[in-house]
């Protein structure tokens, strides 16, 4: 693809304009680039500390790096186990300063973006935590690190450092993997029960979508609202069109997101102007300029390191297009999230961080939604303190590669066909060679499990086999 200069200026521009403004305005308020302490606030805690924090006290004396397994709840364990059993392994950094102050920071250990190296950490060791923090190939939890520990030393919160507060809570997403129908309606009412009001979760083929809706719709009000990412397995918008229109009449819908491949223009115009729920996309495919030229989608799903998400977010504001942050892993990232909600303007859909998939968030306390939002932090940092018993608890040897775990995957439909596959790296099989054309286009009664190793040859056969090709059985 051709570079697009117009809107790479414009987003140059908007960097310059606001994470200039945001980052080194806040910090020489604080004093820390030899300009004046800004006055301080009486009803901030210990104000009158402010005025200490001087540039030789952000030096990073240390940095551990801190692997954990955090286990998943009993629900998300049975589907996550099929496709994604990889998501409980995490690295916590700690990062201590010349002043004492120590700053925490996570990531998925095996999530698409984020992690931090080993070459990270020696670049960041013996660095000015201030100079550093902005920048995201750092990886998430080291950059998380970075922010928290330079806002402890400063005694604000993090979002002091981001901008200017705009919002008092924020409102969080319950996520799930694609499941049975039952499943969904279990994590719905435990969402419910624990305060949410949107659950976001996957739409397959492999999975009766209708009944899904259904089985949640008993036991949630119509307040409730679900959202759900297609990841292009509706694939064009001739056969997107009939299954959302018809699933939008149940008044649960919230919001659809990418229903077919994003990079159809001409196809996702049509399915805006054809469905009244907003339609979400992944920022950055089509090409910004593109997407709001032709207003492809009502909103993004925006996510990345603290530079790219208030660059993203900064365009969105201009643009009128309300987003949700999508930073994935446990309450560590989803308490940094909660932070830069509260200075993006236009971040009011219901974030996604994926951390009540798990027995522990890494916290000392919980994240409290109520009516589907919950309270910005205003204490230092974070806000939240990390539970060092827990990392002790759950803490492993550090592994290089993804685990694969031998796990053959069984989709079934009424009328007696099976299509078996064997795992990969790729979640969405749908759309692998040999699978498009073959698989039943979102037929009702679809069912998906995992089929247990019982040690027998069949399992074994039909495992070798489908490592290479799905597998077909007629009835």
């Amino acid at each position: 693809a051709t570079p697009d200069p117009t809107h790479q200026d414009l987003d140059n521009r908007l960097l310059r304009r606001d994470l200039l403004r945001f980052s080194a305005l806040g910090l020489a308020s604080a004093g820390l680039l030899g300009g004046p302490p800004r006055p301080a606030f009486a009803d901030e805690p210990d104000a009158k500390d402010h005025r200490l924090a001087v540039p030789g006290n952000l030096t990073i004396d240390q940095i551990d790096l801190i692997p954990v397994r955090v286990p998943f709840r009993e629900v998300p364990a049975r589907n996550m186990a099929r496709e994604l059993p990889h998501w409980d392994y995490f690295e916590v950094i700690r990062v201590r300063l010349r002043s004492g102050h120590v700053g925490y920071g996570e990531t998925m250990a095996f999530y698409t973006w984020g992690r931090t190296g080993d070459e990270d950490i020696r670049r960041a060791q013996g660095a000015n935590a201030s100079a550093l923090m902005w920048d995201d190939s750092l990886g998430a939890g080291l950059q998380i690190a970075l922010f928290d520990a330079v806002a402890r030393a400063l005694g604000v919160p993090i979002h002091r450092l981001l901008g200017s507060k705009l919002r008092h809570r924020t409102a969080l997403s319950w996520w799930d993997i694609d499941m049975p129908p039952n499943d969904w309606a279990l994590e719905c009412k435990e969402a419910l029960a624990q305060g949410y009001t949107a659950f976001k979760t996957k739409g397959r083929p492999w999975f009766d979508v209708r009944e899904q809706v259904r089985a949640v719709s008993a036991v949630v009000p119509e307040s409730f609202k679900i959202d759900i990412d297609f990841n292009d397995t509706l694939l064009d918008a001739e056969r997107a069109i009939p299954i959302l229109k018809d699933l939008e009449i149940n008044p649960r819908i919230g919001i659809y997101e990418t229903p077919i491949p994003q990079s159809d223009v001409e196809g996702n115009v049509a399915i805006c102007q054809a469905v009244r729920t907003p339609i979400a996309m992944h920022y950055g495919t089509p090409k910004p300029l593109t997407a709001l030229k032709h207003d492809v989608c009502d909103g993004f799903v925006i996510g990345g390191g603290a530079h790219r998400v208030l660059e993203q977010g900064a365009v969105a504001a201009m643009a009128e297009k309300p987003f949700w942050l999508q930073l994935v892993g446990s309450g560590i990232t989803a308490a940094f999230s909660m932070h830069l909600a509260a200075v993006l303007r236009l971040a009011q859909w219901p974030a996604v961080n994926c951390h009540q998939l798990f027995t522990h968030t890494l916290l000392t306390e919980p994240i409290r939604v109520e009516a589907g939002t919950a309270e910005v932090p205003e204490r230092p940092g974070l806000g939240f303190q990390i539970d060092e018993d827990a990392l002790r608890r759950f803490r492993v040897e550090r592994i290089k590669d993804r685990p694969e775990p031998e796990r053959l995957i069984e989709v079934s439909w009424p009328d007696g066909r099976r299509m078996y596959i064997a795992n990969d790296d790729e979640v969405n099989f749908m759309l692998r060679p040999g699978i498009a054309g073959k698989i039943p286009y979102y037929k009702a009664g679809a069912m998906t499990r995992l089929v247990p190793n019982d040690d027998g040859d069949r399992w074994r056969s039909l495992y070798d086999q489908a490592r290479n090709r799905p597998v077909f059985e007629e009835k």
